[in-house]
């Protein structure tokens, strides 16, 4: 138990709830994307294949159409660097949290993938899911995709929700705190079990110009610089690998 944090959040409880409860009044809800949840870039059977699993970012929250969210980015961008045709799939659903989503791909078919990557965290930590759960969710899920899936699991790292500036002080800074905490997780799980899990951090989505009219999702922009910045990371962690 992390006390200070639970003390902070007792004490701060009223003014976090009336903060929580007005952003979600005047906060844009904006829709997931439409359009095909997969594709591919460049011709024949693809020598890779992506899948993005999770929650708003993965169900394409802040853009049009799936091929301008985050798989699509990350496979053209694998595409223009290699020459491989590379296929991409996105699974998402937008306010879910990890246990949820772990019965729901229980009974979903995915197609078959060489990099699996999970983008979740914002509604565990509003939802303030203990880590103890949320990291035997993680398990979980790591449990169900082993058969399917070979390779790690790739952690995308819990978006800092301190540097949401959509979101009130001292709202902000407290989910931020939250966040932080279930970050660890995903750290602590790639450094016990490096062949379950990998962690990929990235740069914070803070420019205004790279998010959407919510101000909170990334735009168009934004989720080609998330692509951007995972990039090296997925060349030198798993694409240089195997």
């Amino acid at each position: 138990m992390h006390l200070p944090f639970w003390l902070t959040t007792a004490l701060l409880f009223p003014v976090l709830l009336y903060q929580g409860r007005r952003a979600r009044r005047t906060t844009p809800r904006l829709p997931e994307a439409s359009g095909s949840p997969s594709g591919q870039y460049g011709e024949g059977t693809p020598a890779r294949r992506i899948l993005v699993i999770g929650e708003s970012t993965a169900a394409g929250v802040g853009v049009e159409t799936h091929d301008q969210g985050l798989a699509s980015q990350l496979a053209r961008r694998i595409h223009e660097h290699t020459g491989q045709t590379v296929a991409w799939h996105t699974f998402g659903i937008n306010g879910i949290r990890l246990g949820p989503l772990v019965r729901k791909l229980e009974g979903t078919r995915l197609p078959d993938a060489d990099l699996v990557l999970l983008s979740m965290g914002v509604n565990d930590t509003t939802g303030f899911t203990p880590r103890i759960r949320f990291r035997r969710e993680l398990k979980a899920l790591r449990h169900w995709l082993t058969p399917r899936y070979a390779h790690p699991l790739l952690l995308l790292s819990v978006p800092p929700m301190h540097l949401f500036t959509a979101l009130p002080a001292p709202l902000r800074h407290v989910m931020g705190w939250r966040a932080r905490q279930l970050d660890r997780v995903y750290q602590n799980l790639a450094k016990e079990a490096p062949a379950d899990f990998l962690y990929l951090d990235y740069p914070a989505v803070t420019d205004p110009t790279l998010l959407a009219s919510d101000g909170y999702h990334p735009g168009p922009k934004g989720y080609a610089y998330i692509a951007d910045n995972l990039l090296p990371l997925l060349f030198r962690l798993t694409i240089g690998r195997y």
